[in-house]
């Protein structure tokens, strides 16, 4: 073997080497430059679907049916385009709202004036089906966020996990028998 044989093999080793480390620096920097997908602190806490006493499609008993979206993260997070939908397709969009660090939103059914706590669907009809629904959460994008299902046709698969308290949690809020229809909505309110 000459030596300049052994001179062009380690050139040629050398070069390869450096295309190798070029080719991992720059995977590095393209996965970092990538968004990291973080799992979203928001979630459907609590449901009342069955409003106490008699459902008479008042501004009262209207804003007796409710849904609680909590942000258990310490940064707030902007809703803007989120939706709430029951089983049937009725939705709710959240318009300009953003959810403030560790807080809670109640989003009744009826007609009222939205602050940060409490936002109004300005329905005139029930939304949530006492025997059996689920209240599913989007983002602006339509993925997935949180669902919570109740009543006779519910599912253990029609959570995301498999909750024992939210469900005992969830059955304790509906209690009652009477039947609600999806009915005419306004507003954000749409199918």
């Amino acid at each position: 073997m000459s030596v300049s044989t052994s001179v062009t093999a380690r050139r040629v080793a050398a070069a390869a080497i450096a295309a190798g480390a070029l080719v991992g620096s720059a995977s590095v920097s393209a996965s970092a430059a990538e968004p990291r997908f973080e799992r979203s602190h928001v979630a459907i806490s609590r449901v009342q679907a069955d409003a106490p006493g008699f459902d008479d499609r008042s501004a009262r008993s209207l804003n007796a049916e409710w849904v609680e979206i909590t942000n258990s993260g310490r940064r707030g997070i902007d809703l803007d385009g989120w939706t709430l939908s029951d089983r049937q397709g009725n939705r709710y969009t959240f318009n300009h709202y953003r959810l403030a660090g560790r807080s809670t939103v109640r989003v009744h059914t009826g007609y009222g004036r939205d602050t940060s706590r409490d936002l109004y669907q300005d329905r005139r009809n029930e939304v949530w089906d006492n025997h059996s629904d689920r209240a599913t959460l989007r983002t602006e994008r339509g993925r997935f966020v949180d669902s919570v299902s109740w009543g006779r046709h519910h599912r253990r698969d029609d959570h995301r996990r498999d909750d024992h308290r939210r469900d005992d949690h969830r059955r304790d809020d509906h209690r009652r028998d009477d039947h609600r229809g999806p009915g005419d909505h306004r507003g954000h309110f749409g199918g």
